[in-house]
C-alpha cells in the first residue's frame, strides 16, 4: 500500500468538488495539512501545464484545512476562506502535485495560513497564503 492508498483509506473526501477534480488528503493535524493530486490530462490548460484553478483549490483546501484539526482525521470544524493570495512560479517538472500549508496565526474567529505547491521533483510550484474565518456550529 502506497501512501496514497494508505491516505485514501485514512481521509474521506471532504466534498464534491475535491472528488471531481481529485485531489485528496495526505496529512492533516493541529495547524498544519497536506494534499495530493495525480495529474492528468483533464487538468491542464491549452499551453498543457496545470490549470491556474487546480493550484486554486488545492491551496484554497489545504490553507482552509490546516485551521481546522479538532483531533479527528474526518471531523473537522467548519471555516470559509475570506482572502487567498496566490503566486504562481514556475510550471511543474513531475505528475504529482503536494499542496501543503500551516497556519500562521490568529484567534477565536479569524486565523491565517500559508502554503505552497511543490512536485516529487521538488519544484517550487505556488506560493499562498490566506485568512479563514470559522463557522459557529449552525452555519457549518
Amino acid at each position: 500500500m502506497t501512501l496514497s492508498d494508505a491516505a485514501a483509506a485514512r481521509f474521506k473526501t471532504a466534498y464534491p468538488f475535491q472528488e471531481l477534480v481529485g485531489f485528496r488528503k495526505t496529512e492533516f493535524g493541529d495547524g498544519f495539512s497536506r494534499f495530493e493530486l495525480q495529474l492528468a490530462p483533464e487538468h491542464m490548460n491549452r499551453a498543457g501545464i496545470p490549470h491556474g484553478g487546480v493550484y486554486a483549490s488545492m491551496l484554497d483546501s489545504a490553507l482552509g484545512s490546516a485551521g481546522c484539526y479538532i483531533g479527528e482525521d474526518n471531523d473537522f470544524r467548519a471555516a470559509v476562506t475570506l482572502n487567498l493570495n496566490i503566486s504562481f512560479i514556475a510550471a511543474p517538472k513531475g505528475k504529482t502535485l503536494f499542496a501543503q500549508a500551516r497556519t500562521v496565526g490568529g484567534g477565536r474567529s479569524v486565523y491565517f495560513a500559508e502554503g505552497e505547491i511543490t512536485d516529487e521533483k521538488n519544484t517550487l510550484i505556488a506560493r499562498a497564503s490566506g485568512t479563514f474565518k470559522y463557522l459557529s456550529p449552525r452555519q457549518g
